[in-house]
């Protein structure tokens, strides 16, 4: 049987637009139960200018508070230097700290201004320098290709700009590379097409997709990169998320929502459905408002029936 990896993305690309500030308490308990639910790889903070995103502002607390767990990998989100060496000093002392970092270049230059202040060419040497950076400190580094499919200020982005840029970062051998729809603008058919160019032009690099549901496609292009070759899937429980750089962005496609599908469909993923449904549900209480998500609503099937 295949599998699919899904990232937990909710505890920081979820949580980075939200009006309601989680306490840092109710953080780690959405960690920590993600993780009871099966999830082995989570996105756990951003290290960014607290003015910035708020919502991130206790990012050290966050990832000291996190439970030593052998088999589950911890990620943070960094966009330049400053961020990667706070991500270091997690580690300080022998302490767990992250294990893994993020770094994001931008197929546009518009968004790239607004996002990090650079611009396209500057936040692909950035990545790059980041992931030898941290390889050099004994830190797994990743980068994700912002923009992926569209620009909410400039539009289509061509997938030859994609693909140049994807080439040019697997130079420098980062764990992953992923492909990113910022503003949910992918169709199916765009996503199948870019993902089955970089699985065959990069054939020895991991590869990662990540989407957010803006215009309710999501879920269907999540599938279409699981056809093209893609087995790791980003998702936030009960479908929060958004961009505070990127108007009209909405939330990811929800965990339970891609556990449902993958589910039916026979293909393992190792996290219960159930457990996510009660989180999203818990994150329902604390938000005071309904959150995107389906399958928390409706329940499983056929356990759902007769709500």
């Amino acid at each position: 049987m295949r599998k699919v990896e899904i990232v937990e993305v909710g505890a920081r690309d979820g949580l980075q637009n939200e009006k309601t500030l989680f306490s840092t308490e109710q953080k780690l308990k959405l960690i920590t139960d993600a993780i009871a639910a099966g999830v082995k790889r989570l996105e756990v903070a951003s290290f960014v200018h607290p003015k910035r995103v708020p919502q991130m502002a206790d990012a050290e607390a966050v990832i000291a508070g996190l439970p030593d767990i052998k088999d589950v990998e911890y990620i943070g989100l960094v966009l330049n230097k400053r961020g990667l060496l706070r991500a270091l000093e997690t580690r300080e002392g022998n302490k767990r700290g992250v294990d893994e970092v993020g770094a994001v270049a931008i197929a546009s230059d518009s968004f790239a201004e607004k996002n990090q202040g650079q611009t396209m060419r500057e936040s692909i040497d950035v990545s790059k320098d980041i992931v030898k950076m941290a390889k050099e400190n004994g830190l797994s580094a990743q980068v994700t290709i912002s923009t992926s499919f569209g620009c909410p200020f400039e539009g289509r982005v061509d997938p030859k700009t994609v693909i140049a840029m994807a080439e040019e970062i697997a130079e420098v051998a980062p764990r992953e590379i992923a492909i990113a729809d910022t503003i949910g603008v992918a169709s199916p058919l765009r996503v199948r097409e870019m993902c089955e160019e970089l699985r065959s032009r990069l054939p020895d690099i991991p590869l990662r997709a990540h989407f957010h549901n803006t215009r309710n496609t999501g879920i269907a292009n999540a599938w279409a990169a699981y056809e093209a070759g893609f087995d790791v899937l980003d998702s936030s429980v009960a479908g929060l998320g958004g961009c505070p750089f990127a108007p009209r962005a909405t939330g990811n496609i929800g965990t339970e929502d891609l556990i449902y599908m993958l589910d039916e469909s026979g293909i393992e993923t190792g996290i219960d459905l159930q457990k996510m449904i009660d989180l999203a549900n818990w994150i329902e209480g604390v938000l005071g408002r309904t959150p995107p998500a389906m399958v928390s609503q409706a329940g499983g099937f056929p356990d759902g029936l007769g709500e």
